[in-house]
């Protein structure tokens, strides 16, 4: 039996034992009875990481008003900015997922992280809307590139028990910027003008580039050893295969791990339905409830931090707790997390009046946000260690390019509904025409539930 798959404690992981954890630095004394043998620091970090990520990204969702008012564009090209960005990032992923497995990942993240805040003062000195919509492009082409060696971090910082928890702050991070970008967004755009808004971004981008930095490189592989209990006091692996396969016969077998590939599916799914409904849900609810959009975003993104908070503790509790009681138990915390948002999101668009909406948009994003840290952790179960960069590459390409489409094809079913005479808002039915996906991603994630303790065990 192995880690990923067994609810028996290992008699070995109730002692304190030296290891090392850092190829080159000395050995250090960690209590394997903890969830987190090597502390939450790591977490913490990633998750600010993920955070200034998705915050600089939405920043526009909140300003969106303001900048289209000043360069005159429509919701078609207004949803192609994220769709372009996206897809901009994606073809760098694979590669990004490939340098992960053989490079130092933390120097690797702190330079993504000085791009972005490059980036973000390109956006605000933009002159033309061809300009801004090109930097959006270029900080698309880096936002998603901390992911792969971020994700492989975790997983050998912490062994599989605590993995849901440990992916939690970094889900709580990236989906704690979605409402704070838009919140940020909108004050500073009614306040100080939507060019502020991009210059007040690039400092914390700064702080958290350094605090990257903090963090040791990991051995490869370290995470599967403290769940096992298997340790000794020397390196375990450098984490370079031995023979490089090509980018793309590597990717093919990685999806051959049915596991990790309906993980991928459903949550490819699952961003197409949310990166489309929520980066227009401040304008919706500017349009359907008569608000400024500076109070429509901070609404929006008041009440979906707080659905956020509730959905991550939870589900990253309920998550590592069903792993310790049955193989495959994080899936289905996870689908019935999925299902519940699911039904919350399609009630909030068809239900009227403010109280209603922001109730149900809470819980939509309740249900999301404890829905992905269990994916996410069950990704890493069931990928080798050596190979977890390429394979959280291929997750967040094949999500990416789920999500890219999501808010240009609501712009564009929100122009054509508006033009065949529509009497209502234009935005309610095109935003709803996403939400069935979301639901083919919960009957995806049924389907793998019973492969994953077989993949678990090929894995380690």
């Amino acid at each position: 039996m192995t880690a990923a798959s067994s609810p028996e404690p290992v008699a070995a992981a109730t002692d304190s034992v030296e290891i090392t954890v850092s190829a080159g630095r000395p050995a250090r004394v960690v209590d394997l009875a903890k969830s987190a043998p090597l502390g939450w620091w790591p977490a913490v970090v990633v998750g600010l990481v993920a955070f200034i990520d998705r915050l600089e990204l939405n920043l526009i969702a909140g300003a969106l008003p303001a900048i289209q008012d000043h360069f005159g564009f429509g919701d078609t090209a207004a949803g192609a900015i994220p769709t372009a960005a996206s897809i901009a990032g994606a073809v760098l992923l694979l590669p990004a997922g490939r340098l992960a497995d053989r490079a130092p990942r933390v120097v690797t993240i702190a330079v993504v992280v000085l791009v972005w805040s490059l980036c973000s003062v390109l956006s605000g000195l933009a002159t033309t809307f061809v300009l801004f919509f090109l930097v959006r492009v270029l900080i698309g082409a880096a936002g998603q590139l901390y992911n792969p060696p971020a994700s492989s971090l975790l997983a050998d910082y912490y062994p599989a028990r605590s993995r849901g928890k440990a992916y939690g702050f970094e889900r709580a991070g990236y989906y704690l910027g979605l409402p704070t970008g838009v919140i940020l967004g909108g004050a500073l755009a009614e306040a100080l003008g939507w060019r502020m808004v991009f210059f007040v971004a690039a400092v914390p981008g700064l702080l958290v580039a350094a605090l990257v930095l903090t963090v040791r490189e990991p051995l490869r592989g370290l995470g599967d050893r403290l769940d096992r209990g298997r340790i000794d006091k020397g390196p375990t692996t450098t984490g370079v295969p031995g023979r490089p396969a090509s980018l793309f016969r590597e990717a093919r077998e990685l999806l051959g791990i049915r596991t990790l590939a309906g993980v991928i599916v459903g949550q490819a799914l699952l961003s197409l339905g949310i990166g489309g409904v929520f980066y227009w849900l401040p304008t919706l609810l500017e349009r359907t409830e008569n608000l400024g959009y500076d109070t429509a975003s901070g609404l929006a993104g008041a009440v979906g931090g707080t659905g956020i908070v509730v959905g991550i503790i939870a589900g990253s509790r309920l998550g590592d707790r069903a792993h310790t009681r049955r193989p495959g138990g994080r899936i289905g915390v996870a689908t019935g997390f999925l299902l519940t948002g699911a039904l919350a999101l399609a009630g909030a668009l068809l239900i009227p009046g403010v109280p209603a909406r922001v109730t149900l948009i809470a819980l939509a994003c309740a249900g999301f946000a404890g829905a992905i840290p269990n994916l996410t952790a069950v990704s890493a179960d069931v990928v080798p260690a050596r190979r977890r960069g390429m394979g959280f590459a291929l997750l967040t390409f094949l999500v990416t390019l789920g999500g890219a489409f999501g808010p240009f094809l609501v712009g564009l079913t929100s122009d054509l509904v508006d033009a065949a005479g529509y009497g209502g808002e234009p935005l309610v039915p095109a935003m709803l025409v996403l939400v069935p996906a979301i639901f083919v991603s919960v009957l995806v994630l049924l389907r793998v539930g019973g492969r994953y303790e077989a993949d678990a065990r090929a894995a380690v």
